[in-house]
């Protein structure tokens, strides 16, 4: 029999070295992934809080709700910044946000939320990219004056809610179309305010 003196290879503890490098790298990646995700929905619960917090500002600004203002035109006159005041409208001033197309743009036009809005459309951006309506929706047996989320994955949608309220796609202050499946995306997500 033939000795080969010259092999040369890895020991079992350079592997494990290796193997134990490679692991805390993955475990780094999906830990930072996880944050990332995180904040995002924390930025999303912030942005739903400032959205209520600009409507319940304009309300006591000027004693109507942003799109049902019947004054729009008088209260907010030569606005400026994301506000186009030429496509500002009145409301009915009934307290529903029926006429809903002229929210973002009234909360615009008096400086309580950043952004551009022509007046003929109330959509505003999520932190998800995603379309947001401030208006009167009726979400699973629930009617009423809501921030409407469109397109949120499941697990955002449930998380924001569990965040805000109950956590129960249908019950509380925030409601969802459907169940908070895995690996689907919820049509519509409501916070009631």
């Amino acid at each position: 029999m033939k000795q080969l003196n010259n092999q040369k290879g890895f020991t079992l503890v350079e592997i494990a070295i290796v193997l134990v490098i490679i692991g805390l790298l993955l475990g780094g990646v999906l830990k930072g992934q996880q944050l990332i995700a995180n904040a995002k929905i924390k930025s999303l619960v912030t942005h739903a809080n400032g959205l209520s917090a600009a409507i319940y500002a304009y309300q006591d600004r000027y004693k109507a709700l942003p799109g049902d203002d019947r004054r729009a035109t008088i209260n907010l006159p030569g606005a400026s910044g994301g506000c186009l005041a030429a496509n500002l409208v009145d409301g009915n001033g009934d307290g529903l946000l029926w006429e809903h197309a002229a929210a973002a743009e009234q909360l615009a036009c008096s400086g309580l939320i950043t952004g551009t809005y022509n007046g003929t459309t109330d959509i505003i951006s999520s932190p998800y990219g995603t379309k947001v309506y401030i208006h009167r929706d009726t979400i699973q047996g629930k009617t009423g004056n809501d921030i409407r989320y469109d397109s949120l994955p499941a697990d955002v949608a449930q998380t924001f809610d569990t965040m805000l309220d109950d956590g129960v796609y249908n019950t509380g202050v925030v409601r969802a179309t459907t169940d908070y499946l895995p690996n689907t995306v919820i049509t519509n997500t409501g916070f009631y305010y």
